[in-house]
């Protein structure tokens, strides 16, 4: 069995990749990066940093000109709207539930796909399993249509349809909150010193963002420090 994990660099895909090499070996395992037109390279520059840490082979593409026109409804991609800080929670409460402006359009399905591709052309014939690492609090609320169990459930049908039985759709975090994916990652020392999270690309992360919130919350709710940096610690 071999395993492509998509890895954004941040808390979630590290943990997802932890989990994959744990499984089936690094010589099993391939990450792979996709830069879709966002506002900073950031967690790419950590995705990199997190192959060469586990030693797994990484790929890297640009696919950004598929996403040319999102930055009318996404703040997150080049040309959108400047991102909103607070958390979740407080923006679902504020604009009630549903697509929240970070939404990326069909990024998750996009992604997903490519990398069926991927995995399809570099272990043609082998069993592969795609890791993607959506997690329950993602889905709260309907933020994020594309973390949802039913929308993994789909694609994972019509990707293993597509690749004639040989590739699934792995997603071991899909019924954990934030503060258990942390724990399961700290249990296989998950260096989440090296990744970022952040929806802004300063020099640290910014710390009030919902990414960075969420991220906080996690890490306190289990006792530990963040091993990152925040440039308001609030």
């Amino acid at each position: 069995m071999k395993a492509l994990v998509l890895s954004s660099g941040g808390v979630d895909s590290t943990t997802c990749v932890g989990l994959a090499i744990q499984k089936y070996g690094k010589e099993n395992v391939v990450t792979a990066s996709l830069y879709y037109g966002q506002k900073h390279d950031k967690e790419l520059k950590c995705a990199r940093k997190i192959a060469e840490y586990y030693g797994v082979k990484h790929i890297e593409e640009d696919i950004s000109n598929v996403m040319k026109y999102a930055k009318d409804v996404c703040t997150l991609v080049k040309g959108g709207d400047e991102i909103e800080h607070g958390s979740y929670a407080e923006q679902i409460a504020e604009n009630g539930e549903g697509r929240v402006a970070t939404y990326v359009p069909f990024r998750n399905g996009l992604l997903l796909s490519i990398a069926a591709a991927y995995a399809d052309s570099i272990f043609p014939g082998e069993e592969v399993q795609i890791y993607y690492g959506a997690h329950s609090d993602d889905a709260a609320g309907n933020a994020y249509a594309d973390c949802s169990e039913e929308f993994a459930s789909a694609m994972d049908k019509a990707i293993n349809i597509g690749t004639y039985g040989k590739i699934h759709v792995c997603r071991p975090l899909i019924n954990m909150n934030k503060a258990k994916v942390v724990k399961t990652g700290l249990e296989i020392n998950v260096p989440y010193e090296l990744t970022w999270s952040c929806y802004e690309g300063g020099e640290m992360q910014c710390g009030t963002c919902g990414t960075c919130i969420d991220r906080k919350n996690a890490f306190e709710a289990n006792g530990v420090k963040d091993p990152v940096p925040y440039a308001n610690e609030q």
